[in-house]
């Protein structure tokens, strides 16, 4: 019987944003922002505006591609269309590995948030029954997941919100706090000033800043999916990276500015810890759910993103046959097993490593992200090239700054690197990278082999 190869265009405009804010505000923002403000002390609200900067511009030269040549596969496809078959390969195998390792990431501090309330459950388990919820979603139609990703994003978006008014409510007012006295702002530099940690540690905290900000490109990815591409993926770009960059440097200014930022510990989420330690237990626990909630709906995301991307790779050449095959809803369900299959060795991890995982992870994420943000940029030269050499010249929605801002942003991404190697935690993961890019060519090679064998 001859399997269903088919996507659907079920995913409307506020699917597409919120699954782009899904990966996005996640575990970067909820736990690695400890990691963040303990590199960079309150400077941390300066880091994320740098970071986001750049990561707009990597989303605006996707989204250009996007709506020119709205494809489900995102990026590996247009490396294949308008660089060459090698990169296309290179950029789909590493884009799917990056949303592997996302996965791992976002699982692998469920067990630290259940703690918060029962601290004696193994975190495997807490990790483990989350995986397989999630898996369940994904494998039903493309329209159930967009609805329970955007009631998902929704929840931990309005609660980010509802936090950063309660949190100025509490500075401006002090009520809710056990002395009801103002917070005040004095916070912000009575610990070592606003650059407390000085620019090293600014730099520095770009590395988790960068980790932070993957899962924006997912607007490209969607785009396959999405009804009218052309209004849907600009508006998308515009609202999503707005958002983003508002609940981050919001939300980091009023942690910071509530209490003092050399206190933030890291065994939790710094959102529970505060106001934890603040004597509000109703709004730590509401945040505990909120922060758990963050973390499924950007495994969601990222399951929902490697499924496609599969597909999209099978149907190229360039991944099994089998991952192309969808279900009668659409589903591209044997690219959801396969993913979830590699996703599952961070249940064993979280057994042997409960508290080391996520840094592991997180260095491995950040290379394997700037590498796909890298190739995005250099695709977007490739396209450009190719337009010209079509003769077209009016865009229904283009970049801005082109080409300096693909220049600033690639300088951008060799800084993250740089300072990457010059972190022990991180450093490996730099030199694993070349390993990694080395077997991908080596599957290249053989599946070209293979293609002429026959």
């Amino acid at each position: 019987m001859e399997q269903k190869q088919n996507l659907q265009r079920n995913l409307k405009s506020r699917h597409v944003e919120m699954i782009a804010l899904g990966c996005a505000i996640g575990t970067g923002l909820f736990y690695g922002a400890s990691s963040t403000i303990q590199l960079a002390g309150p400077a941390v609200s300066l880091a994320y505006a740098i970071g986001g900067i750049f990561i707009y511009f990597v989303i605006r030269a996707l989204g250009e591609m996007s709506v020119y040549r709205p494809v489900s596969g995102s990026f590996p496809d247009y490396a294949q269309l308008y660089w060459s078959p090698l990169a296309g390969f290179i950029a789909g195998w590493n884009y799917w590995f990056l949303y592997v390792a996302v996965s791992m990431a976002e699982l692998s501090v469920i067990g630290l948030y259940v703690h918060h309330w029962f601290p004696d459950v193994p975190s495997w388990i807490s990790t483990l029954t989350m995986f397989l919820i999630v898996n369940i979603v994904n494998l039903l139609s493309v329209k159930v997941f967009g609805e329970l990703e955007f009631w998902g994003s929704f929840i931990k978006v309005s609660a980010l919100a509802l936090m950063i008014i309660f949190g100025l409510f509490m500075i401006v007012t002090g009520i809710g706090t056990e002395s009801s006295t103002p917070i005040g702002l004095h916070n912000l530099w009575q610990h070592g000033g606003f650059f407390a940690t000085g620019w090293k540690g600014l730099i520095q905290s770009l590395v988790v800043v960068t980790f932070s900000f993957g899962g924006t490109e997912l607007i490209g990815v969607a785009a396959g999916e999405a009804q009218n591409p052309e209004k849907t993926i600009p508006k998308s770009v515009n609202m999503a990276l707005g958002r983003i960059l508002i609940f981050y440097i919001g939300a980091v200014l009023v942690l910071v500015t509530l209490y003092p930022w050399n206190e933030v510990g890291v065994n939790g989420s710094p959102f529970v810890e505060i106001f934890s330690k603040l004597g509000i237990s109703i709004a730590s626990d509401l945040l505990n759910i909120v922060v758990i909630i963050a973390a499924l709906s950007a495994y969601n995301s990222c399951l929902f993103a490697n499924a496609r991307l599969l597909h999209s790779m099978a149907l190229h050449g360039n991944a099994p046959k089998f991952l192309a095959a969808t279900s009668k809803h659409g589903v591209p369900w044997k690219g959801v097993i396969f993913s979830s299959f590699f996703v599952s060795l961070v249940v064993f991890l979280c057994y042997i490593l409960p508290h080391e995982v996520f840094t592991y992870i997180m260095s491995i994420v950040t290379v394997a992200v700037i590498t796909s943000w890298i190739l995005i940029i250099l695709t977007h030269f490739k396209f450009r090239k190719f337009l010209g050499a079509e003769g077209v010249k009016n865009l229904s929605y283009k970049t801005i700054f082109y080409p300096y801002a693909n220049i600033l942003t690639l300088g951008y991404f060799a800084l993250v690197i740089f300072v990457m190697i010059s972190i022990p935690e991180f450093r490996i993961a730099v030199y694993l990278a070349p390993i990694w890019l080395a077997i991908i060519y080596i599957g290249y090679r053989f599946t070209i082999k293979n293609k002429l064998n026959k």
